[in-house]
């Protein structure tokens, strides 16, 4: 041996992008890799980055193995490093190579620590090797895999067990379902947090239940979007509810929420419940007007499929299809990270249902960028979602029934209440 360790920093390109986005992807073909050449692993710590790109490293006792990957390209950045006679990095590069399917590949050989140029030292080896008795490795190496929601700015990461339950790429965004540690099983669309088992209470109570108690006899209810379930399960607990009309563009959504989100999922099999697996937009344009009292737009970020759900065009149908005293309530993003599509929706309401008819609710979703999000309101007559003094009663004793977790009467109050930056922005 003439030097201490071996280093092999390798480019591949003409990759195939999903390999390259996939997270577990990625971890399990570096640990294989690691593997197969004969180290063994300490742990593995990966991030994915939405909308793309994965960076991680598997620790190795011999040293590591580091990726970084740029899908939009099909390009994978990959450090070998190993140390001893017994771990040939050359097997890892054989196996990477095949498990990302490149077409192209450069790799540079270094030894690194040349015994030559180095000078033994003398310390108390018999002590350390006393102390390494302790620290044994464990029989299964420790993951660390992370799912990072962001922007160019800012982003929100959470841990997962890096195995994917669910992954399907439809004609409209790629459909997943992952399960992190801290809040249970996970949708993501296109790698972006759609709703979680733990705090999906927050985002689907604060859609519904306002509106609901606002109206007071809401009988037939149109919902846009809204595939995992949430927003459907919980107006179908109000007993006045007659008729629900779901329209999600992507069915994968629906099967993937039944499948493993079934709490959230749970009201699929109503009987009030009329699904459609269909545009949500054509739906609206083709609809009869005054039909609904209440219009939910349950739609992701304004990408992709739901970049419709943000035009004039879109919520001069729903302002149509409503009846008079009708409401729409619509997911509204965050002042705090999508501030355009939050201020020019709400443009939008003021402009076609009037300035004291366009209302914003803020609540706060603990996996969503910044935590802070909103739903803007819409309005076809003179109700007003804080004149509910008189139903404090009645709030609480539904709230009590069914078990709510985050709406209650003095929550519906306040969420109407602005900070002031907020104002600015929407120029109250």
């Amino acid at each position: 041996m003439s030097a201490l360790g071996n280093h092999i920093l390798v480019e591949f390109s003409g990759c195939e992008p999903e390999i390259m986005n996939g997270v577990s992807t990625i971890e399990n073909a570096m640990v294989d890799a690691a593997e197969s050449a004969g180290a063994t692993v300490i742990n593995s710590t990966f991030h994915h980055f939405s909308p793309y790109g994965v960076s991680g490293v598997v620790v190795i006792q011999e040293s590591h193995l580091a990726i970084h990957t740029w899908p939009e390209y099909g390009y994978a950045a990959v450090d070998l490093f190993t140390c001893g006679d017994q771990v040939d990095a050359w097997v890892s590069f054989d196996l990477l190579k095949e498990a990302f399917k490149a077409k192209n590949y450069s790799a540079i050989e270094m030894k690194r620590g040349a015994l030559n140029l180095l000078n033994r030292l003398d310390f108390d080896i018999n002590s350390i090797r006393s102390e390494a008795k302790n620290r044994l490795n464990p029989d299964k190496y420790t993951r660390n895999v992370w799912f990072t929601d962001k922007d160019d700015d800012q982003g929100l990461s959470l841990r997962y067990t890096g195995e994917v339950l669910f992954d399907q790429k439809t004609e409209f965004q790629r459909v997943k379902v992952l399960e992190t540690y801290r809040y249970g099983k996970m949708l993501a669309l296109d790698n972006m947090v759609m709703t979680t088992e733990k705090d999906e209470f927050h985002y689907h109570e604060m859609i519904s239940h306002p509106a609901m108690f606002t109206h007071g006899n809401i009988k037939n209810v149109l919902v846009i979007g809204g595939g995992d379930g949430g927003t459907v399960r919980e107006i179908l607990k109000h007993q006045s509810v007659e008729k629900v009309t779901m329209v999600e563009i992507d069915g994968a959504v629906i099967e993937a929420c039944k499948e493993h989100l079934p709490q959230i999922a749970a009201s699929f099999d109503d009987p009030r419940l009329e699904l459609h697996v269909a545009d949500g937009i054509d739906f609206v344009k083709n609809a009869d007007s005054t039909t609904y009292d209440l219009v939910i737009v349950d739609g992701s970020d304004p990408v992709g499929p739901a970049e419709g759900l943000f035009t004039v065009d879109f919520y001069q149908n729903c302002e149509r299809v409503l009846k008079q005293n009708g409401i729409l309530v619509a997911q509204g993003e965050s002042p705090k990270f999508n501030e355009q599509a939050f201020t020019e929706l709400n443009a939008t309401l003021k402009s076609i249902f009037g300035n004291s008819n366009a209302h914003t609710s803020l609540l706060y979703v603990p996996t969503y960028p910044t935590g802070m999000w909103s739903f803007q309101w819409g309005i076809k007559g003179d109700l007003d979602p804080l004149k509910i003094n008189e139903k404090a009663d009645e709030i609480g004793a539904f709230v009590n029934e069914n078990g709510l977790n985050y709406y209650n009467f003095h929550i519906h109050k306040s969420s109407f209440a602005l900070p002031n930056f907020v104002l600015k922005m929407l120029d109250k």
